[in-house]
């Protein structure tokens, strides 16, 4: 049995996306009437005591990626989908990413180990099939080698229902996506698709809750979101940039913010979101706030009405809430769901990244389950013992600073790792036993929760080797040793509290075959109206043989080499030269889809020593001798 699910975005067939404007208002207007109704239909279903509360249940959802054989992402998706012909597999919104879906199961004696076998067989599975189309697995929170290239509208998955995601998000926010983070590095920059979302690759996983006990349950969900996210985080670069240590948190909202800026200060609720206070009444009262807080911005057609199919005795799907609430990405999510022909509720956490590796990833889970059923009887009221700001700001440092942060935790200052071991590893331990869940499991994996907090996260652990390597490496050499050493550990199944950090190894040449994988991109360049003599002394300066001339718009206009430096020295009035006055105009470019293998025939038919790379009219790099020697195999 496969749990029914909340409904999500991607996951509609976008009846109306072809619809005329007079259909689509229609369409509305019914799906604003169902969506009403469906809110009375739980409300009566929680007055009558219409759900299953005898029994908890947990349920997972693991996102992944596929790598071709130089560690770069395969398109493949498609082609691995059919031939593992297997209902638990489902499509992601790019084509390097598939989403299994496992089988809930009942929360006691070896659930954990059971969820455990089943990801594990269904990822081998999914390994072996991959093989036949030259591809491999990896599960982690953003994969490393993944450029700007694998974010173009191509590589969205083929199907209307994610063009039309596309198109939604792009309309609402009436601009292209503007993306800016700062970490250790920074990422400033303007995207036309909606596939930086797709750089998130997350490790989802559920808890069914007793609706008497929902929102209390809620709002400890939060209360412990910063803490539990800070020992999880997995995603500290994107693009080659060392930016959060949970860098899906910012860049999930950023990918799919349809919010619009203007002159005015005005306060507008983003719908990837912590919330902003806590939560009061039933789940009812959850989701009449988000349908008061959030625009409809997605209706289907829906046959059955949720108030009619209660009087007739059957169990509501409430397709409208759920499309409602699939449009609305908090990071702990309430769900609606039908199992065995009953309804239940139960708690989403979307904020737990894929990865370092499966026993990581199960560890995880049974700490925040552990955490959930293990919380203590004065924290069933949170409002009563902590500021929501405070419970928000936790978050935020989570997934800024990762295990290093500092968290207000009941009106005191902890460092996370005292926090984790005085406080919150042994609640999990008594929450488990509580529910009893086998005792072997238990100390199994809540050890490795303990050798992570006195260990590397994965974040810590990808920094450290990441930076050890850039130490002797090009970014994009340092990236594929980075993204081979997390398959390998990943196939060995260790806890990455066991990885031992990257040193420098040798070269990784033979998976480049790119100017952009080879390309530096921290240039010095000079505009054509500055002074020759700040130009050439910049050169001498930074021991530079190329220096690129642009203009105000920062488009490449011309190229000075150490001979026009050279050159500049002699004869009169230099200091009154320009840029211009001495740089050559006709440069050869590449762009950064050029083979090495071009461009080092190209600098020898020319007899030059680089070539500026462009990205269109943006100069987006440059490529020497020096970088392509090493292929150049004569």
């Amino acid at each position: 049995m496969i749990w029914s699910v909340t409904v999500k975005i991607k996951d509609i067939a976008m009846g109306d996306h072809q619809a005329t404007k007079a259909d689509s208002r229609e369409i509305r207007a019914e799906f604003t009437r169902h969506l009403l109704n469906d809110i009375r239909a739980l409300e009566i279903m929680l007055e009558k005591g219409r759900f299953e509360s005898d029994i908890i249940r947990i349920g997972a959802e693991q996102e992944l990626c596929l790598v071709n054989n130089n560690w770069r992402p395969s398109v493949k998706s498609d082609k691995v989908l059919e031939a593992l012909d297997d209902p638990h597999f489902t499509t992601e919104l790019a084509r390097y990413n598939l989403e299994i879906n496992l089988d809930p199961v009942e929360l006691n004696g070896s659930c954990f180990s059971q969820v455990e076998h089943q990801l594990n067989s269904l990822m081998a599975k999914a390994a072996d099939v991959a093989k036949r189309f030259r591809s491999k697995t990896l599960v982690t929170g953003i994969l490393p080698t993944i450029s700007k290239d694998e974010l173009a509208i191509e590589y969205i998955t083929p199907g209307i229902r994610y063009m039309a995601l596309n198109d939604m998000v792009r309309a609402h926010r009436g601009a292209d996506f503007a993306l800016h983070m700062m970490g250790v590095d920074e990422l400033f920059i303007t995207h036309d698709s909606v596939l930086f979302e797709a750089c998130n690759t997350s490790f989802q996983m559920h808890l069914q809750v007793r609706p008497q006990d929902f929102v209390s349950s809620y709002n400890w969900a939060q209360t412990i979101a910063g803490p539990v996210l800070g020992l999880c985080t997995n995603s500290p670069l994107l693009l080659g940039r060392e930016l959060w240590s949970e860098t899906r948190i910012a860049l999930f909202q950023q990918s799919m913010d349809t919010r619009t800026s203007s002159y005015a200060l005005k306060d507008q609720q983003a719908r990837v979101t912590f919330g902003d206070q806590w939560e009061s009444g039933t789940v009812a009262d959850i989701y009449k706030n988000d349908i008061a807080g959030y625009k409809i911005i997605l209706a289907k057609e829906i046959k059955n009405d949720s108030l009619n199919e209660l009087e007739k005795g059957r169990v509501p799907r409430l397709e409208a809430l759920n499309l409602h609430n699939g449009s609305i990405y908090r990071w702990n999510r309430p769900c609606y769901g039908i199992g065995n022909g009953k309804a239940h509720l139960r708690i989403e956490n979307r904020y737990i990244p894929a990865g370092p590796s499966l026993l990581d990833e199960i560890a995880n889970f049974a700490f925040w389950v552990g955490l959930m059923t293990g919380r203590p009887h004065e924290y069933k009221n949170m409002p009563s013992q902590m500021d929501f700001r405070d419970v928000k700001a936790n978050f935020i440092k989570a997934a800024r600073t990762g295990k290093e942060a500092v968290m207000r935790w009941m009106g005191n200052d902890f460092l996370l790792k005292d926090l984790l071991s005085r406080e919150l590893l042994p609640m999990a331990y008594t929450g488990l036993r509580s529910v009893g869940v086998d005792k072997e499991d238990i100390e199994r994996l809540l050890k490795i929760i303990d050798m992570r907090i006195e260990g590397f996260t994965g974040s810590q652990w990808q920094v450290r080797s990441f930076r050890n390597m850039r130490r002797l490496m090009k970014t994009d050499d340092a990236l594929l040793a980075l993204t081979k050493a997390i398959h390998n550990n990943q196939k060995a199944n260790l806890p990455v509290a066991e990885w031992p950090v990257l040193q420098v190894p040798a070269q990784v040449h033979e998976a480049a075959s790119l100017v952009k994988h080879i390309m530096s991109t921290h240039l010095f360049v000079i505009d054509e109206n500055d002074l020759a003599d700040l130009a050439t002394n910049i050169m001498e300066w930074k021991n530079i043989h190329h220096m690129p001339v642009t203009d105000h718009r920062g488009r490449l206009r011309g190229l000075l080499t150490w001979t026009h430096m050279l050159r500049n020295k002699e004869g009169r009035n230099t200091e009154q030269r320009t840029v211009a006055d001495i740089m050559t105009k006709n440069v050869i470019t590449v762009e950064p889809q050029t083979s090495i293998n071009k461009a080092i025939r190209l600098m020898k038919r020319n007899e030059i020593g680089c070539l500026p790379v462009l990205h269109g009219e943006d100069l987006v790099g440059i490529v020497t001798i020096k970088d392509v020697i090493a292929f150049d195999n004569g």
